[in-house]
């Protein structure tokens, strides 16, 4: 049951951050990779400094908000590589 709540959160988390970013409709499979990635992403650089988790150690609001931004910054970086290309 944890798993699907945690995929159902990943899901949202990313299909904001993806609206938010990319302005394109992606699918549920990349909306959840954007989430997890951008999860780890939070965990190792932001939780320290925001001394908040992510959604990888509990599923909270604060938690969900440090996803979400661990996110926007994957899909800002992802983004400003395919615009060098």
């Amino acid at each position: 049951m944890n798993l699907l709540i945690y995929l159902v959160a990943a899901a949202v988390i990313g299909w904001v951050a993806t609206n938010y970013i990319m302005h394109d409709k992606s699918n549920l499979l990349i909306n959840i990779v954007v989430a997890v990635v951008g999860a780890f992403l939070a965990s190792y650089f932001l939780s320290p400094i925001l001394k908040v988790g992510s959604i990888n150690d509990a599923i909270t609001l604060p938690s969900m908000l440090v996803t979400l931004l661990g996110s926007v910054i994957l899909l800002f970086v992802v983004r400003l590589i395919r615009r060098g290309r």
